[in-house]
């Protein structure tokens, strides 16, 4: 009909819910509004977009609105196998699909959920629709944890778990995890979350972090583990030198899910400084911290 083929975006320009012509090159041409745009091309365009920029678009006008609460769009944003997420997490009665658009059951993923007796934490990303989780200190298996002469647990509001386990002093340091989870195919990368110094509560706003146990950190590397039960293995090593008082990630290693993978897939994990010439303590242990590759430059990493 001899309209030019202009870009979706370029509409956007104008006012959101202008109403009135838009003149896409000369008064000669036919004018299209925003409302003209058929609804189903418009949530084919937002299917290849990320999540924010649908959610700016459905602000244009009620076509755009419309189309961006379309099933196809939501689908493609989420994982391939949200349903064993859900079944992972949520309790039954917690979790009805049915009768739920695609939209809402996105958005309820998107929002961290605790499992697992409130050890673990898991959701998508809001920007990528990516699985992330977190592990407390609780749900993992840490050497001499139930000694106080060694380990005790503290409250502090710096934890999404309310809680951090402090490593008052040890020769033998482990701490050790596994979880099975059905994570969707793709490359993940797994962190332990830790601060050098013992937490505590904010008071009047200002923070806190006594330094005087840290010890025996700079003497021998600690060494991190991470294997799936597919024979991904990796191992590094590390000397804990940062600043007492900041949290750090410390990067364990990577591992990758693949479309073939078990339905689910089992990760073991481990932080250990085993040498026995020495004690080492005046540590913090937070959580483990499993993030999608492509979003580790979130986390403040110590490789």
């Amino acid at each position: 009909m001899g309209i030019k083929k202009r870009s979706l975006f370029s509409f956007l320009a104008h006012r959101p819910g202008r109403r009135d012509p838009i003149d896409v090159s000369s008064p000669s041409e036919m004018q299209i509004g925003l409302g003209d745009l058929p609804e189903s091309c418009l949530a084919t365009v937002m299917m290849h977009l990320d999540p924010p920029q649908v959610c700016r678009l459905a602000m244009v006008n009620r076509a755009f609105r419309s189309a961006s609460d379309a099933d196809f769009v939501w689908e493609s944003k989420l994982p391939m196998n949200y349903g064993d997420v859900i079944d992972r997490v949520f309790k039954e009665e917690e979790f009805v699909c049915e009768g739920s658009s695609k939209r809402d059951i996105y958005s309820k993923l998107c929002t961290p959920k605790f499992f697992d007796e409130g050890t673990k934490k898991a959701w998508l990303d809001k920007s990528t629709g990516k699985t992330c989780m977190l592990v407390s200190s609780n749900g993992l298996s840490i050497n001499g944890i139930d000694d106080r002469r060694y380990w005790t647990r503290i409250p502090t509001d710096e934890s999404m778990f309310s809680s951090v386990a402090y490593l008052r002093q040890i020769w033998w340091f482990e701490v050790d995890g596994e979880i099975e989870f059905p994570f969707p195919p793709g490359s993940y990368s797994l962190f332990f979350r830790i601060q050098l110094g013992r937490s505590h509560r904010r008071r009047f706003g200002r923070r806190s972090c006594k330094s005087e146990h840290v010890h025996g950190w700079d003497k021998k590397p600690v060494i991190f583990q991470v294997s799936t039960q597919g024979g991904q293995t990796t191992t590094k090593q590390c000397y804990l030198k940062e600043e007492a008082g900041k949290w750090i990630h410390c990067h364990a290693g990577d591992f990758s899910v693949s479309d073939s993978s078990f339905r689910s897939t089992k990760i073991k994990f481990s932080m250990t400084q085993t040498d026995c010439t020495h004690t080492k303590g005046g540590l913090c242990v937070d959580s483990v911290v499993i993030y999608p590759c492509e979003n580790r430059e979130m986390l403040r990493v110590l490789d």
